[in-house]
């Protein structure tokens, strides 16, 4: 067993914080073509709270940047509907430029054709959050045993690390679990100094982490630890992830759990799915399975989700990640970035549960 204490009570089971967007997504239809769109509200942090109030019943809330006008108010309805609490420095829109509320446009392909997501964050809102925008002290005196952030939100500009630092270290302050999900995007970073820059304030951040969720990419790309492997079956193998966790946990040793999800895209709508966990020198790999994909997106986040719960509710390791697996590919069956799954239906695919009909 790991060293890894988690509060057994408070306000919060868990508090996220990240951007808050909303994604329009054609489904099959490429946008350049798409006539009409869904409306999807997401942001991988909030994700990870949204499912855990959903899905899995926990309490659960966001910090973020709310702008006063009819996008900020249909992201609050759903943030809501969804169970989280929000809290929010707001900011108002001055009806054309902004600040905004991000847009994120999807379509999920299929077969061979591959999912599409690209972006517009001009003059996002969450880019402006900087340190005391959040009472931290008051936020955390409520009681909030996990914290949890994210390589998406440092990634959006020179103030959202500084905000992160000073959540993490109030987190840390008041006993809460701090995790954080690598999420390495390459578009994202790209306007804020590139690689090199994600791998300097990633290793500044990582510092305070007790869970660190990310794949082997994720892993070299903002840490720059280890290679990327080359061979065919690697998404599926985790042997070279395992052999990157001794140079993180030495480079890192607050760093007590280290977890990833395992997917090899046979197509758009076909993947095997696994994932494994390091806790204290000790592996744990849940089954693989052959799963159809409808939206890919928010899978990680659906394991991250399942992974955490399993944790909070004192399960073993190997139960633990057998939870995130099976929430994160039962997300994956259905539109939109966060969960519609129900605990039974995690709990019975986590145990080698079947998609018979149930009647």
């Amino acid at each position: 067993m790991s060293d890894l204490v988690i509060k057994p009570g408070g306000d919060f089971d868990l508090l996220s914080l990240g951007a808050l967007v909303i994604r329009l997504d054609t489904e099959l239809i490429p946008f350049r073509k798409a006539s009409h769109a869904t409306i999807h509200v997401s942001g991988a942090e909030y994700n990870v709270a949204a499912n855990l109030a959903d899905c899995f019943k926990l309490r659960t809330a966001v910090a973020s940047a709310m702008v006063d006008y009819p996008v900020g108010d249909l992201v609050a309805e759903r943030v809501r509907a969804m169970g989280v609490t929000g809290f929010y420095k707001h900011f108002e829109h001055d009806g054309v430029a902004g600040p905004n509320i991000a847009t994120v446009y999807s379509d999920r392909g299929v077969g061979v054709r591959a999912p599409v997501v690209f972006y517009n964050r001009a003059n996002e809102a969450a880019t402006m959050l900087k340190t005391g925008d959040f009472d931290w002290t008051s936020i955390f005196s409520r009681g909030v045993r996990w914290f949890h952030s994210g390589g998406l939100f440092a990634a959006l500009s020179d103030s959202t690390p500084e905000i992160l630092l000073e959540a993490m270290a109030a987190a840390r302050s008041a006993g809460a679990v701090v995790s954080f999900d690598l999420n390495y995007r390459p578009k994202l970073w790209a306007t804020h100094g590139g690689g090199k820059r994600a791998r300097e304030v990633t290793t500044e951040l990582v510092r305070y982490v007790d869970v660190l969720v990310g794949n082997e990419e994720d892993v070299q790309l903002s840490l720059g630890i280890g290679e990327p492997s080359g061979a065919p079956d690697a998404a599926l193998n985790p042997a070279a992830f395992m052999k990157m966790i001794d140079e993180v946990v030495g480079l890192f040793p607050n760093v007590k759990v280290v977890a990833t999800t395992l997917r090899e895209v046979q197509s758009a709508s076909r993947h095997r799915w696994s994932a494994v966990a390091w806790e204290s020198g000790e592996f744990w790999q849940a089954p693989v399975i052959e799963h159809d994909v409808l939206d890919r997106v928010g899978g990680g986040d659906g394991f991250a989700s399942g992974l955490f719960y399993g944790m909070m509710a004192g399960w073993p390791m190997e139960a633990s990640v057998r939870l995130g697996f099976a929430h994160g590919a039962l997300l994956t069956s259905f539109p939109g970035d966060t969960t519609m799954a129900t605990l039974s239906q995690v709990k019975a695919l986590a145990g080698g549960g079947s998609a018979r009909i149930q009647r």
